[in-house]
């Protein structure tokens, strides 16, 4: 059975000390903060907090994806130590990350055809992503080989649900995900959207919610519907947020007092840098394992 490395993007927006402990190497996209570049490197160079009270101040921040000559580098180091690479990236319908690595394989595959690079569009974002990285991770240290972690991954990816609500409208409005009479409509009226992933991989409003309390009830009977086996779900749950960590561990309380058999507390992390970068502050969601995401 030949050797392999699970990696991702940072945007699965894990700790810094989980990629590090559970040995999942992963390639930084970039973000531009008040005339100077950063690596999206989970709270590293610029804190989580200092990045959003930033934001809050008035920069507005702009991102860009990892690119091919990026992916290059990154993988080439594990091929030459003779290992196979199975990748998963942020959703292609919010990235053309994907993309970018497609094309990384394809040349590198001309340089070393005797390996293989597997490439998984996670359709998926920020902790959401994490928690599909997190079941491959299993796998792989259950001794799982490289294609029957791909095939998985296929297979399965559309069964990570993503659900969120933001009480600060600012960001969406500027990345159209709303429009600006919306915006100004939502924050006059107090409406927090409930958005979700699209089974394309791209984030939808579905419901305009008044109140914060409104909008986290709606977001725990998402997970009731359709969390696998309702409210005896024993799977993994997490939760990221954009410095609002109490709304978050508002909605963390809620769920492992309503899903009894989770597998584990719920882990709460920070949306990273980069996605934060086009939801801006006040953005909770929540992740769990459930039947196929449909549109």
């Amino acid at each position: 059975m030949s050797k392999y490395v699970l990696t991702c993007c940072s945007t699965a927006d894990m700790p810094y000390e989980y990629f590090r402990e559970r040995k999942i190497p992963y390639v930084c996209f970039h973000y531009m903060l008040d005339g100077r570049e950063y690596p999206d490197d989970l709270g590293q160079t610029i804190s989580f907090a200092d990045f959003y009270s930033r934001i809050e101040a008035g920069a507005m921040p702009t991102t860009s994806q990892v690119t091919v000559g990026q992916f290059i580098d990154f993988f080439e180091p594990y091929l030459k130590e003779g290992l196979d690479i199975l990748h998963i990236t942020l959703s292609s319908g919010l990235s053309g990350t994907y993309n970018s690595a497609i094309t990384a394989r394809e040349q590198l595959l001309e340089q070393y055809p005797e390996r293989k690079i597997l490439i998984v569009d996670s359709l998926g974002a920020s902790s959401g992503f994490g928690l599909l990285v997190d079941m491959l991770a299993d796998m792989r240290d259950r001794g799982e080989n490289i294609d029957t972690v791909y095939a998985w991954a296929q297979e399965n990816k559309l069964n990570v649900h993503h659900w969120f609500f933001s009480t600060d409208l600012t960001h969406y409005k500027r990345g159209g995900r709303i429009s600006a009479a919306a915006a100004i409509m939502g924050s006059l009226l107090n409406i927090c959207p409930l958005l979700n992933m699209s089974n394309d991989g791209k984030l939808i409003p579905r419901k305009k919610v008044r109140s914060k309390k409104r909008v986290i009830g709606e977001m725990l009977q998402k997970m009731e519907t359709h969390a696998d086996n309702g409210t005896d779900y024993a799977g993994k749950c997490h939760i990221s947020h954009s410095a609002c960590y109490d709304d978050a561990r508002s909605v963390a309380d809620l769920v492992e007092a309503n899903f009894p058999k989770l597998n584990g507390p719920v882990m709460i992390n920070s949306v990273g840098t980069v996605i934060g970068s086009h939801t801006g502050p006040g953005t909770v969601a929540l992740f769990f394992v459930g039947d196929k995401r449909k549109d």
